[in-house]
């Protein structure tokens, strides 16, 4: 009897062996095959001095004041007049508010237009931190293969090649089918709404249906999706949502020499009810935007890894809880909790009566502001005061990849590099994009910029840059896109 039942989990074992191997191999690889496209002779160092004009002007946006540094980027406007000349002459141009909106009609009036985004503003550097830069932030300097400073990757670097990829065109005698919009917003980094919600907004009264809305977000990420060793185009179909708590805890006051019990005063009610946020996140899944993506990458993987990915269905778990390890990964997979402020106390001998935290929440698509708001009260319980603060977004709409528009990305991403892998992803930050979901169902984030481990402290930190040579690819990029819509099929 012994002897059956090893035989048969034996077989079973087998078996299962069998399925899963076989389920691998054939799970081929989905990336597509595409005639390469037409050399383009771009010339990196014109372009590279271009953006590094365009990063001398200190176009820091403030969520409070909508006036603040506007000369920086009235100078900005002018600036970019006199280097995109061909641009200026031939495309509509209008200011709203700070933001630029550009108009190139296209040949077939009953076909969608398309948008191509960016913004002008970017983050200030962190005081103090000055010396620590190789070059100066907003010196615009050129050198070493890269073009220095705060915005050249975040976002400046997609105007300029946005801009020389039209001028490249126009010079060509290029007309496109599609009418497209050029959208520079100049508050993204404080939410947009005075840019590029207002530039969505009059695009709606207009009766403006768009084709698809292509915006800054993701990157062709090189050694950054663990076992996949070629390069790998991350394009964000979703983009996360994001909510704001502040928690108020108040308690027994009173002199330090006789502190009462944690449990009592503010900074102990306040202090277990952080905790338990920090100790009971919002659940992890594999489903999704981020299953889709770890799909499409597995057949591309070696080993224990190809297998894994290839094989949700029954190592699903597994691969799920490793990612969870990683700040990277874990992010893809639930919505996100921070703990980003705490204020409480003035005097180092006296207990509080009052202490409050901020925390930060960036929402998978599925989840609601609503929910995680009930879900925190739930959690901190009574004793603590839980109000949401402004600013908040829902998680955006999930883009199809089978749609015409993600699969015209697909091909002129391949089309210009074929070791790159394409995969659909998750941006897990905030872009203007978001305000642009109302105008379409077609909604992604991706520009070419090459990324390594290394680059990534660079966003919004310290020697922020681009290389001239990945300067030059983004203008190849845009160019051929701008190229394909008139062959969208090609």
């Amino acid at each position: 009897m012994i002897k059956r039942v090893l035989l048969a989990i034996v077989a079973l074992v087998l078996l299962l062996a069998a399925a899963v191997a076989a389920n691998t191999l054939r799970q081929g690889s989905r990336q597509l095959e595409v005639p390469p496209a037409p050399p383009l002779a771009v010339d990196a160092q014109a372009v590279a001095d271009k953006l590094a004009g365009a990063l001398r002007f200190r176009t820091i946006a403030s969520a409070s004041d909508a006036e603040a540094n506007a000369a920086e980027f009235r100078q900005l406007h002018a600036y970019l007049q006199q280097r995109f000349p061909r641009l200026h002459a031939a495309l509509k141009r209008e200011v709203v508010g700070q933001a630029l909106l550009y108009t190139w009609p296209g040949s077939d009036s009953a076909a969608k237009p398309v948008a191509l985004l960016a913004h002008q503003d970017v983050v200030p550097v962190e005081p103090g931190t000055e010396a620590q830069w190789q070059h100066p932030p907003f010196g615009g300097v050129v050198q070493d293969g890269f073009v220095w400073g705060r915005g050249t990757w975040d976002d400046k670097g997609n105007i300029v090649a946005q801009m020389e990829a039209v001028e490249m065109l126009l010079a060509a005698g290029f007309q496109p089918r599609q009418t497209v919009y050029l959208a520079y917003g100049a508050d993204e980094e404080v939410g947009g709404t005075r840019g590029a919600q207002q530039v969505a907004k009059l695009l709606q009264q207009r009766g403006v249906r768009l084709d698809f809305v292509l915006d800054e977000g993701l990157f062709i990420g090189e050694g950054l999706v663990p076992g996949v060793a070629r390069p790998v185009a991350l394009v964000g179909v979703a983009e996360k949502g994001g909510l704001s708590v502040a928690l108020k805890a108040r308690g027994v006051a009173g002199h330090s020499s006789v502190p009462p019990p944690p449990a009592q005063t503010a900074v102990g009610v306040l202090n277990a009810a952080l905790r338990r946020l920090e100790d009971e996140p919002f659940p992890a899944t594999l489903q999704g935007v981020a299953r889709e993506m770890f799909e499409t990458v597995a057949p591309e993987m070696q080993g224990f890894q190809r297998v894994a990915l290839s094989n949700l269905w029954l190592f699903g778990p597994l691969v799920t809880r490793q990612l969870e390890r990683a700040a990277s990964s874990n992010t893809v997979l639930r919505t996100t909790t921070a703990i980003t402020i705490v204020r409480a106390g003035t005097q180092a001998n006296v207990i509080p009566a009052q202490a409050e935290a901020v925390v930060n929440f960036r929402l998978l698509p599925g989840d609601t502001r609503a929910g995680v708001l009930r879900a925190v009260r739930e959690k901190v319980g009574s004793a603590v005061e839980v109000s949401e603060l402004p600013g908040g977004a829902e998680p955006s709409p999930v883009s199809p990849t089978s749609a015409a528009p993600f699969q015209l990305l697909n091909r002129t991403i391949r089309s210009l590099d074929p070791q790159v892998a394409v995969t659909p992803a998750l941006f897990v930050a905030g872009a203007d994009a978001h305000h642009f979901t109302g105008l379409t169902d077609n909604v992604y984030r991706f520009s070419p910029v090459r990324v390594q481990a290394a680059d990534l402290p660079r966003l919004h930190g310290t020697n922020e840059r681009i290389a001239v040579a990945n300067l030059a690819e983004l203008v190849r990029f845009y160019h051929q896109l701008l190229r394909n819509l008139n062959a969208p099929n090609a």
